[in-house]
């Protein structure tokens, strides 16, 4: 039960919490022992996460629901105050969930839809992971933020240019904050998911979906995940971080005691061209949690 509890004395703040994997982080959390903060566009998305929240660790009352937009700095700042002023203390855990598509070929694709995906899901991660760092620094305290990119910011996908750049700059962005950060004590990690069925991904037409499977399929290896309680649906195996002390919040079989040699190495979870350690070379410890 312990080892269930993990999390009993975290303050975890998602964003992006309204649905899909935010809200099933949030699940996560919750059933690990912490308190969630969970934040979306949507409020009353937001609301009905928290609805959803319980767990061994929990208690009545432990989570709230917030709303802001994660592309406005004001927003993201007035967010973190609100939380602290909530709960009496600062997030422990960070994890920015949060993003958008809008998806269209490069030679049709607008300049607004360019930038809506660009400032939720690169800028936005950008100001919730600088606010969060700042009042961790200020306040001298070790903390863990975790920001979801995706496979696609890896390989490319026909119609998202947009989306890839937003997630592909998502991995940069933590490679280097991992590094400027871990002498504070507080770690940055990016998972990259494949495809999953969530709200977002639902929007997008049968044929894109088709085609991304028999691109993919040819050298990732499916798997079946749990996104949220009681479901689980078809995913690539491609989910990438640091964990190589403790799966975290990941917990999936991918974790070895040590990065492949190279990429013909075979340990758990990775295939060929699977992997993407982001080693937060400066914190001594690693991890997502």
């Amino acid at each position: 039960m312990a080892s269930q509890l993990r999390l009993r004395s975290s303050l975890a703040l998602v964003t992006g919490a309204g649905g899909g994997i935010g809200r099933a982080v949030s699940v996560r959390l919750a059933a690990e022992g912490a308190a969630v903060a969970a934040c979306d566009l949507d409020g009353a998305a937001a609301q009905e996460t928290v609805r959803l929240l319980g767990g061994p660790g929990s208690e009545q009352g432990a989570h709230a629901a917030f709303q802001a937009d994660v592309s406005e700095a004001r927003a993201v700042r007035r967010l973190l105050e609100q939380v602290q002023a909530c709960f009496s203390r600062l997030p422990s855990v960070v994890v920015s969930c949060a993003g958008i598509t809008r998806d269209e070929f490069l030679l049709h694709m607008s300049e607004d839809d360019w930038d809506r995906v660009i400032a939720v899901n690169l800028k936005g991660i950008f100001l919730v992971t600088q606010a969060a760092a700042q009042a961790l620094v200020s306040s001298g305290s070790p903390g863990s933020i975790i920001n979801i990119s995706s496979i696609i910011g890896k390989v490319g996908n026909v119609g998202q240019t947009n989306y890839a750049a937003s997630k592909a700059g998502v991995v940069g962005l933590t490679q280097t904050v991992a590094r400027e950060l871990g002498r504070h004590g507080i770690r940055c990690n990016a998972v990259l998911p494949g495809l999953i069925k969530t709200p977002m991904t639902q929007k997008m037409p049968q044929k894109v979906l088709d085609k991304m499977w028999q691109m993919w399929s040819r050298s990732w290896h499916p798997k079946t995940v749990a996104i949220s309680q009681g479901l689980q649906w078809k995913s690539l195996e491609v989910f990438s971080c640091n964990c190589l002390k403790d799966p975290g919040l990941c917990s999936l079989p991918h974790h070895s005691a040590r990065p492949p040699a190279d990429e013909d190495s075979e340990f758990p979870g990775y295939k060929r061209g699977g992997s993407v350690w982001l080693r937060n070379a400066e914190c001594g410890r690693q991890g997502c949690l």
